[in-house]
């Protein structure tokens, strides 16, 4: 089969791809011509494109591994499906997630892969590390469910494989603890400052980091009295669709207060900013947080055993509304989640007759 060969970008190609120069003369898309099939378009990046044809032809050894399977799961310029609608804040759980299966599976065959190797992995290898060890067992499943889409394994080999049975924490942060760690992070440099006061809006409104730290002042409207922000965690047609409206209260407006007296010059878009005024990443602040934490415990603010983590906070907030307000906040779709992983009451008193 000929193909151009008049320019350079017509040379050094495989047999039966084709180069394809545009009418300006500048840009160039790739194609493979197989034998009495319809052409397949390679796109306009030349060694992607050879590097394509070789995967398609068998001829590359890398195909069909497990790290194979990862690039093409997460290909910047095809993405699968999947990894495409997954928000940024589980993208980034994957990447660190597959950086400790790569160790392991990398290399391997994803056809090769059985079962019991899977179980070991989960439960032996990382048996010190539960809750990543979970979080690596689902993203395992999403790339042998890929890989079996790609033709080069025919079974999911994390099905069978029982996952680590995770309690819920039961306890929210006391409130006198909380209040001392917060004044305590008033007293620290100014990044930490505002690591506190998104500590403090958490636990007084109850939002993920994922919709608090995009959230910007236009958000905000004092006069109707209440900040707009997406929930997360919706999936299909519901993504981006459902909007909380929280009412700003006397503690909440007074937070606003602070943090609208450190906005430089008005300018700054977002409410929680970095130091050069952009949003955070979720690794950036959660990196910034353990900080602040191991810094409070290193002078006895708090210690190992009343410590907690950030999500303990929107638990605070949904044990507290419901202790004050005798009901749970509607923080999910299904109640009985909100119940299950956020009410730590410990305390439920009920009407006699």
């Amino acid at each position: 089969m000929g193909r151009p060969r008049t320019s350079e970008a017509g040379k050094g190609l495989l047999d039966r791809m084709q180069a394809r120069v545009w009418a300006d003369g500048k840009k160039v898309t790739y194609r493979y011509l197989p034998v009495g099939g319809k052409p397949i378009t390679l796109g306009t990046d030349k060694m992607k494109a050879i590097r394509h044809v070789v995967e398609l032809l068998g001829g590359t050894k890398d195909m069909g591994t497990m790290q194979w399977i990862w690039d093409k799961f997460t290909d910047a310029d095809k993405p699968a499906t999947r990894w495409k609608n997954l928000a940024d804040s589980s993208k980034e759980d994957y990447r660190q997630a597959w950086k400790q299966i790569a160790k392991t599976f990398g290399k391997v065959q994803a056809s090769t892969i059985d079962t019991n190797m899977v179980a070991r992995y989960v439960h032996i290898e990382r048996e010190s590390a539960t809750k990543r060890a979970n979080t690596e067992k689902a993203l395992l499943s999403l790339l042998f469910g890929y890989g079996i889409r790609l033709g080069v394994c025919t079974v999911n080999a994390t099905i069978g494989v029982e996952p680590h049975q995770m309690e819920p924490r039961n306890e929210a942060p006391d409130s006198e603890i909380l209040a001392k760690f917060l004044d305590w992070l008033t007293k620290q440099t100014p990044q930490r400052r505002i690591i506190g006061m998104a500590a403090e809006y958490c636990s007084l409104a109850g939002s993920r980091k994922v919709e608090f730290l995009p959230l910007t002042w236009p958000q905000v409207d004092r006069k109707a009295g209440g900040i707009r922000t997406f929930r997360a965690k919706q999936r299909g047609k519901k993504r981006q669709t459902i909007v909380e409206v929280v009412s700003i209260g006397p503690d909440l407006g007074a937070l606003l207060d602070r943090l609208e007296a450190i906005r430089p010059n008005r300018e700054c878009l977002y409410v929680f900013p970095t130091r050069d005024g952009n949003q955070y990443s979720a690794r950036g602040f959660k990196t910034l947080w353990q900080r602040c934490v191991l810094k409070a415990i290193e002078e006895k603010i708090l210690t190992a055993d009343n410590r907690f983590t950030f999500h303990d906070l929107r638990a605070f907030y949904a044990t507290k509304h419901k202790k004050e307000r005798g009901e749970l906040p509607d923080l999910h779709a299904n109640k009985a989640t909100t119940a299950r992983v956020y009410d730590r009451n410990k305390e439920v008193g009920r009407d006699s007759f």
